[in-house]
């Protein structure tokens, strides 16, 4: 089997921080979210990939490369306007051939790493296979109604009066039939070839379109809480770890406790960090606290100010700051700092190459 990751969309959702870096490419926990999505297809034996992006000279080529690094091989695929899903896997089509296949949102992050779905599927007689999730508002999602085996008898995209709370997750896995019906859809009301449209046409064939039920939490992590929330949730996964004792690393009166991953070369100095926190490489963080559910990036520095909760991304600095910063988040290069003015609690939402002065 191959796999399609979709990962064209303008991510407008998650702006400014998206003005310069595609969404597949953000950090969570360190690890940029397509990273998620890299580990649940090679833990499956998926290792041949094809990435949708809306340009071929976009970061995630030149970031991703051809995935050797990775241990996977991966293959990039036009999508110039985004007319859709269905659209987008319609434009994969050479990619994939005649082989079952899986696609997956590139902006989505499971606890469940699907063993079971990607296991069964080929020797079932299922024509598609779909990750459905509870969710609390059934309408602001594509939903399936299932029948008494377990077969999905429905689906609706974002459905006014829900007949079920079982959500859409993003990831499915296909055979080439539906190739077939995404070319007998036609525009949903937003003009978009609805990938929901495609699997009701394999149902209404009468084809079987098996159900997976998500175990655990899964995060659409498409606006900035919701990073935020996905990073806390993969912190909170972190196995335990005793104190880092490094002298070398750990510096002064500095209090670290367990479930902190420090990187190489990083320094805490007079500081107190409290897990579950992952710092990368080259930090510093000095005369500081750092709370719990924080990742710092590479070459991040950190000065006279409390941070917890959030998301800091590579060379960022933070530097005498009242107050505790909470549930932020920091792209690349943003800087942080002091004026006269003291508020005592901040929050951020920043773009990369930010300056914010306080």
């Amino acid at each position: 089997m191959k796999a399609v990751i979709l990962a064209a969309g303008k991510a407008t959702r998650l702006r400014p921080v998206t003005l310069t870096m595609p969404k597949a490419l953000v950090p969570v926990a360190n690890k940029t979210l397509i990273g998620y999505a890299f580990d649940v297809l090679k833990r499956a034996g998926l290792t041949d990939i094809g990435i949708v992006v809306n340009d071929l000279d976009s970061p995630i080529p030149q970031t991703l490369g051809d995935g050797a690094g990775l241990g996977i091989r991966l293959e990039y695929i036009l999508q110039e306007e985004q007319k859709g899903l269905a659209h987008a896997v319609g434009l994969c089509r050479d990619f994939i051939g005649d082989d079952p296949f899986c696609v997956f949102l590139g902006d989505n992050i499971f606890q469940d790493q699907m063993d079971a779905l990607f296991a069964d599927f080929l020797s079932s007689g299922a024509e598609s296979a779909i990750a459905l999730g509870e969710v609390g508002d059934p309408s602001r999602f594509g939903i399936a109604e299932l029948n008494g085996d377990g077969t999905i008898a429905r689906v609706v995209e974002k459905p006014k009066e829900p007949k079920s709370n079982l959500a859409i997750a993003g990831v499915y896995l296909f055979r080439a039939s539906i190739f077939d019906a995404i070319s007998r859809i036609t525009p949903s009301w937003r003009n978009e070839l609805e990938i929901t449209d495609a699997i009701q046409t394999i149902i209404t064939d009468g084809k079987p379109v098996q159900s997976y039920i998500l175990k655990g939490w899964w995060i659409d992590a498409g606006k900035p809480d919701a990073i935020i929330l996905a990073n806390q949730l993969v912190l909170e996964e972190l196995p335990y770890t005793p104190a880092p004792e490094n002298k070398d690393q750990i510096v002064g009166t500095s209090e670290v406790s367990h479930r902190v991953i420090l990187g190489k070369n990083s320094q805490i100095i007079n500081s107190v960090v409290r897990g579950p926190v992952i710092i990368g490489d080259n930090t510093i963080v000095q005369n500081s606290y750092v709370g719990p559910y924080t990742s710092l990036g590479d070459n991040v520095r950190i000065e006279g100010s409390e941070i917890e909760a959030s998301i800091v991304m590579k060379n960022c600095v933070i530097r005498n700051i009242p107050g505790r910063i909470d549930s932020s988040l920091l792209a690349d290069n943003a800087q942080v700092t002091i004026a006269e003015r003291m508020p005592s609690t901040h929050r951020f939402i920043l773009a990369e190459n930010s300056y914010v002065q306080l």
